[in-house]
């Protein structure tokens, strides 16, 4: 029978794991209505925003500039989500997101994923990294068909790191079939991701 500080440890795990998917729910609400100081604030106070600059004001800063200059509206929809625990106070996660964007006189549609680090300070479960990997951008009328998926208005269209932290996918299509290895053992608990990595790093590019 499990005792006292085993079940309060579960249940303090599952409170967490539900506010980590509110967190993630809260980062796209801020984005898309543009409160900057609501979205910034859900980062670690020295979160880092890009050009040797850190802290939330920096990254509040920036993602203002960015979404002024380049959207006229978003919508950031959460889909499949993953989170597993390093420990009681730190976390990874997959989440995938299928984004819309008003783009000028284009309507952007993007599949992405986020690979996200969170820990757990004053009590309160916070990014303290957000990692975009993205499949395809194009607009809305342009199927992303091909190489090269990510077609933004304006620039020329360049291959995105969807598939970058995983190594399964090139592993899958360098092979002419089914695998010949016998089945791996089922990854242990909290570590399916970090199974699935293999020990893989990629660096994309920052928080958005």
């Amino acid at each position: 029978m499990a005792g006292t500080e085993d079940i309060a440890a579960r249940l303090d795990r599952l409170e967490s794991r539900d506010e980590i998917r509110q967190l993630i729910s809260k980062y796209s609400l801020a984005l898309d209505m543009r409160d900057m100081d609501a979205m910034a604030n859900l980062f670690v106070p020295d979160v880092k925003a890009g050009q040797g600059k850190s802290g939330r004001q920096a990254l509040r800063d920036w993602l203002d500039d960015t979404m002024r200059k380049q959207f006229d509206g978003t919508s950031h929809h959460v889909g499949t989500t993953i989170v597993e625990f390093v420990d009681a106070d730190n976390a990874v996660g997959v989440v995938y997101s299928k984004n819309e964007h008003e783009t000028g006189a284009e309507w952007v549609i993007m599949q992405m994923m986020y690979y996200d680090t969170y820990v757990r300070l004053g009590g309160r479960w916070l990014f303290k990294r957000r990692q975009p990997l993205y499949w395809y951008a194009t607009d809305l009328n342009k199927p992303p068909v091909g190489g090269r998926k990510m077609r933004w208005p304006g620039r020329e269209p360049y291959e995105g790191a969807f598939h970058a932290l995983f190594p399964s996918w090139k592993e899958f299509w360098a092979r002419q079939g089914a695998s010949e290895t016998p089945i791996a053992e089922p990854a242990p608990l909290e570590k399916f991701i970090e199974t699935m990595r293999r020990g893989n790093e990629v660096h994309a590019n920052r928080v958005r």
